[in-house]
């Protein structure tokens, strides 16, 4: 009966995982970075030291995420109607959340920073080009492509709505510029914050879904990189 019941507490424990996994758009994207992040780190000759901060801040995370979860459950079990206590309530659940991201986000860049920059400035210097015009002209390109695209596919109008996404594209393709221009990862990795800002801001206000504004960003890469490269 012992082992019986202990079974059972697995299973229970374990769909609970899958049901924030299935029910969570956070935990998906928490879940995907936790297993890029572990994937990058078997390049790199990391301490054991490092390897169990890793590990403890990939966990934190995706604990934080499903006690949330749990906390949201709980409040719209006990009542659908809005009450401040239940507003107060879930905003601190999904703040311990993104205090739990945040403090990811300063290991991952204290742990692989200058383990990737070396490798980084390297690719940045083959395919650099530092005419602006060129920035100019794949920008556009990408306004004319996304443009014809939502043309294509007959919703949304060009500035609003549709597949894809243009401010997600036109946000990359300016992010990739920059990356290639300043040679400089700290100004990289700000413009690919600020266009990664810009895209969330689509998504939550229900302009773009998740996919519109993932096309809509290769789409800016891709253009811009291929012009980088043919003119370099």
């Amino acid at each position: 009966m012992k082992v019986r019941s202990l079974i059972d507490s697995l299973n229970y424990a374990i769909e609970g995982i899958i049901y924030s996994l299935k029910t969570q758009r956070n935990m998906k994207i928490h879940f995907l970075v936790a297993i890029a992040v572990l994937g990058t780190s078997m390049f790199f000759d990391l301490s054991r030291i490092e390897v169990l901060i890793l590990f403890l801040t990939i966990s934190v995370v995706i604990v934080a995420e499903m006690i949330n979860t749990a906390i949201e459950a709980t409040i719209d079990l006990i009542t659908d109607k809005y009450h401040v206590f239940a507003k107060i309530a879930k905003n601190v659940a999904a703040g311990a959340v993104l205090i739990a991201a945040i403090n990811s986000v300063v290991v991952a860049y204290l742990i692989f920073f200058h383990r990737i920059n070396p490798y980084t400035i390297q690719i940045l210097h083959s395919v650099r080009q530092s005419p602006l015009h060129i920035t100019f002209i794949s920008l556009i390109i990408v306004c004319f492509i996304v443009i014809s695209v939502k043309a294509h596919f007959g919703k949304g109008t060009p500035l609003q709505g549709g597949m894809p996404s243009g401010h997600a594209a036109i946000a990359f393709s300016l992010a990739t510029a920059i990356t290639f221009i300043s040679d400089n990862m700290f100004i990289a990795t700000l413009s690919v914050i600020m266009a990664l800002l810009v895209s969330q801001s689509r998504i939550e206000t229900k302009i773009h879904n998740f996919f519109e504004v993932v096309v809509g960003g290769v789409l800016g890469i891709l253009i811009t990189t291929i012009f980088f490269q043919i003119f370099s």
